[in-house]
């Protein structure tokens, strides 16, 4: 419990309408459901629902302070602010003692490649002893517990939570995937970044960004928030992908220190000698601290981007470089990011997250090195979101693939017939089929496929779900692939 006084010390100005000097909280809610007596209901606004229209429920359920943007009118006092979402990140991490400040926090950003760069440093940080958190697209972990996610990025009353979490359970780094949402959205704010980590920008996310400028705009405020001072023993990084052209904007957006990785421009850290086969990849990483040789099972040019983004991170956070060999060395791969489904079948099929036109092309372009047959690839694109890159995404499959299957994805509130329009309408290739329903265009590549053929099934990676209508239901691609194996081999 704390006083409401001392909550609100952390914000400079506010008004109060009613009396809160003898007020205390238990915790702070953005939900009115989950508002308990004795706790403070912060009304904020998104984009279908206002928690304005909530706050006399969430007075019934026992809210003894609303902060809000307007007075509430409620029987309770009002600290009426003039943003509550940026309100919000003061006080969570004042209520939870500013635990960012208390560990190593990392943040990685860019269209590709996030989720399978933190769980390779999340390797590498374990073979150097260290308790690790982990937030990102697949789930959360604290340690070797695992918890859901809904968001890449949880609001920033979720992340303060979290974070205290961390600090209580001894964790001294923490790996986080941070969204361009996240980022326009105020969720991180309050969060003391240590390293922050720009993989790559290629289109996405145009349905809620106006340009790739305005998408690179916002991915350059993560690195813009590692502040403008220099502290003795706080040494702050950027590290920037040096092949990308758009680390050129970043750089300008960072008062800090800056470490470069690539593999074509002069970098920093970089990859050498690069081998890549079908069951691995080797290289000699050049780095400022010496260079090792790396041979790792992991497949395709984009995962040599990785674990050199992963290797940049721990040479700035002190971690040996035979440290680095060991983690990269070991680790076989990531769920749903170029995960191979074997049961024992003469042909391979791959499950990927690639649901970016880059994305799609790297693991296309990476299969297309080491395939003796025949390439299927079934992808589809989300609905409510980004329909320029549709287009695109089919071109890339018909342009790499023997053949191609385009399905649904996550139609959402789109009718998925519509989604496939806006992806074939314009194709003069006639190497594709279209198969609305995803486990029957799953079941159709595999009844296809002969020896040595390779499936790539891209877009949904790790998902355990397929969203129609708003409502989620059970559907994994590596599960369906394997029922649709089994019954080949039958």
């Amino acid at each position: 419990m704390i006083k409401l006084t001392e909550l609100l010390s952390v914000i400079p100005f506010y008004k109060v309408i009613g009396n809160i000097e003898e007020t205390y909280m238990n915790k702070i809610e953005m939900d009115h459901r989950k508002i308990n007596s004795g706790d403070a209901f912060v009304c904020l606004r998104g984009f279908t629902v206002d928690g304005h229209d909530y706050a006399e429920q969430a007075v019934e359920k026992g809210a003894t302070i609303i902060i809000a943007e307007q007075d509430m009118k409620t029987s309770v006092a009002t600290i009426v602010v003039p943003d509550t979402s940026r309100a919000l990140a003061f006080i969570a991490a004042k209520f939870y003692d500013f635990p960012t400040s208390k560990l190593s926090l990392i943040g990685i950003t860019g269209t590709n490649g996030k989720t399978t760069t933190t769980y390779l440093l999340e390797a590498i940080f374990k073979q150097d002893q260290k308790n690790t958190g982990l937030i990102g697209t697949i789930q959360m972990k604290i340690g070797d517990k695992t918890y859901p996610v809904n968001n890449t990025t949880p609001d920033s009353l979720l992340l303060q939570k979290t974070f205290k979490q961390m600090v209580d359970e001894e964790i001294d780094t923490a790996i986080m995937e941070v969204s361009s949402h996240a980022l326009d959205l105020g969720r991180v704010h309050g969060c003391d970044y240590d390293v922050a980590l720009f993989t790559n920008l290629s289109q996405d996310h145009l349905d809620y960004h106006k340009d790739l400028d305005d998408y690179l705009r916002v991915k350059s405020l993560l690195f813009a928030q590692l502040g403008n001072s220099y502290r003795p023993g706080d040494r702050k990084f950027a590290i920037l992908n040096a092949d990308d052209p758009a680390s050129q904007l970043i750089k300008k957006s960072t008062a800090q220190h800056i470490l470069t990785y690539g593999c074509k421009s002069n970098a920093d850290m970089m990859a050498k000698n690069i081998e890549l086969r079908a069951n691995g990849t080797k290289f000699t990483l050049k780095t400022p601290i010496g260079e090792i040789e790396i041979n790792s099972q992991l497949v395709g040019m984009f995962n040599v981007y990785n674990m050199l983004a992963a290797s940049s991170i721990a040479v700035v956070q002190h971690v040996d470089l035979q440290v680095i060999k060991e983690a990269l060395e070991n680790i076989s791969g990531v769920h749903g990011r170029f995960e191979q489904v074997n049961k024992g079948q003469r042909f391979s099929v791959i499950v990927d997250y690639a649901h970016t036109p880059d994305s799609l092309e790297n693991v296309l372009q990476t299969i297309t090195e080491f395939s003796k047959r025949r390439i299927f690839v079934v992808v589809g694109c989300g609905g409510d979101r980004d329909r320029s890159k549709r287009p695109l995404m089919a071109n890339i499959a018909v342009k790499y693939a023997d053949q191609a299957i385009f399905t649904s994805d996550n139609p959402r509130t789109e009718n998925p017939l519509s989604i496939l329009n806006d992806m074939t309408d314009h194709l003069k290739e006639t190497n594709y089929e279209v198969i609305d329903d995803r486990k029957q265009a799953i079941f159709r590549a595999i009844d296809l496929a002969k020896e040595d053929d390779i499936i790539l099934i891209a877009g949904k990676g790790h998902e355990t779900y397929q969203e129609i209508n708003r409502v989620k239901y059970d559907f994994d691609d590596r599960e369906i692939a394997s029922e649709a194996i089994k019954q080949k081999e039958s």
